[in-house]
């Protein structure tokens, strides 16, 4: 399936100011796109312009505060054409049900999962009118398997991967050629989930940043629709089929519900 070529496209990513989302940016801009930066930190947004412009790159930075609906609108209409959306911002509290407090909880769901309906609402009729373009929204594996301390940030990957398989198939439906690509990596080494470990690296390792920032830019260029990684991740919705007790027993001896329990964070990666 053809994805979209990202030779003099433009591609919108959301948290580019840090993170993965400056490292694919970085990476799109290689590819020849010019890059519009949506980040809530000023100063981490004009790095990321900064960095693509010394690659001899094209950039510009929007201070914005996604959950903004009214400001996502009007940022969207100064912007103009996009033909990649990269819905990358996040958030995680790595706490417990009980210990997180109701502000956390609603703005994990504001940032992870409302967020995507009005970047994507905004951006997407454009490009159906085009008939062209990419809608990528970065999920998790935790949007596949609830772990521990993490029912907020497990929930909103979840409704993140139900909008983007809901998404793909009203976009099938109206024969658009408008696609989408939903990520859902294990941890990946960006600071947002420092302190986490796992307990067998080789099958369940953290991941290299720059390489899923890589692998998800390719995947835009070559019409891919989902990832999951590593290749683990994609055993989980077969183990689904185990009875309850089963599936629960595996996943602790995996040690996947023990993997944020020296969980420090760098606070939001917007």
């Amino acid at each position: 399936m053809k994805g979209t070529d990202l030779g003099g496209a433009r591609v919108l990513i959301t948290g580019a100011g840090s993170g993965i989302g400056r490292l694919m940016a970085l990476e799109a801009a290689r590819r020849g796109a010019a890059i519009a930066v949506w980040d809530r930190d000023a100063a981490g947004a004009d790095e990321t312009v900064r960095l693509i412009a010394e690659a001899g790159g094209s950039a510009s930075a929007t201070v914005i505060d996604i959950t903004d609906r009214a400001a996502v609108a009007a940022a969207a209409e100064r912007e103009g054409v996009v033909d990649v959306v990269i819905n990358n911002a996040g958030v995680v509290t790595g706490a417990t049900l009980l210990e997180a407090s109701d502000e956390a909880i609603e703005r994990t769901f504001q940032v992870n999962t409302l967020a995507l309906f009005w970047v994507t609402r905004a951006f997407l009729p454009g490009m159906m009118e085009r008939n062209r373009g990419t809608v990528v929204t970065i999920a998790s594996a935790a949007g596949l398997l609830g772990v521990a301390r993490q029912t907020d940030y497990a929930a909103s990957k979840a409704a993140a991967i139900g909008f983007t398989e809901s998404l793909r198939a009203e976009l099938r439906g109206a024969r658009s050629r408008v696609r989408t690509l939903i990520f859902m990596p294990y941890y990946i080494d960006t600071g947002m989930f420092e302190g986490v470990r796992s307990r067998f690296p080789l099958l369940l390792p953290i991941l290299d940043a720059q390489k899923a920032a890589r692998r998800v830019i390719r995947g835009v260029e070559r019409g891919t629709q989902q990832i999951m990684t590593p290749p683990m991740v994609r055993t989980v919705p077969v183990l689904r089929a185990l009875p309850v007790r089963a599936f629960d027993g595996m996943a602790d001896f995996f040690g996947i519900n023990h993997g944020m329990d020296h969980f420090v964070g760098r606070g939001p990666s917007r």
